[in-house]
């Protein structure tokens, strides 16, 4: 840990390159460039479009769906087992 302790304190001797104090004022202003040529008219287009299609299919009413009857192990059937024990002794 030493030295890390001493190679931070001679970084921190060292005068900071002149472009330095520039760089952040540099990056915001290409970060701004890139931003604005990126959205334009159609982003715009698309995000209403997709905004309406969603509408429109939301609004559809969805068809009927019946129910299926309630058959735990399969579809009851009259020559199980169980049916057919039923009138023995």
């Amino acid at each position: 840990m030493d030295d890390l302790d001493a190679l931070l304190r001679q970084l921190a001797r060292v005068p900071a390159p002149p472009g330095l104090a520039s760089m952040e004022d540099r990056v915001f202003a290409r970060l701004n460039t890139r931003t604005a040529a990126r959205a334009g008219l159609g982003l715009s287009i698309g995000t209403v479009a997709a905004a309406l299609i969603m509408g429109v299919a939301g609004s559809v009413p969805a068809s009927a769906s019946f129910a299926s009857p309630l058959a735990p192990l399969g579809p009851s059937s009259p020559l199980a087992p169980s049916t057919l024990l039923m009138g023995a002794p």
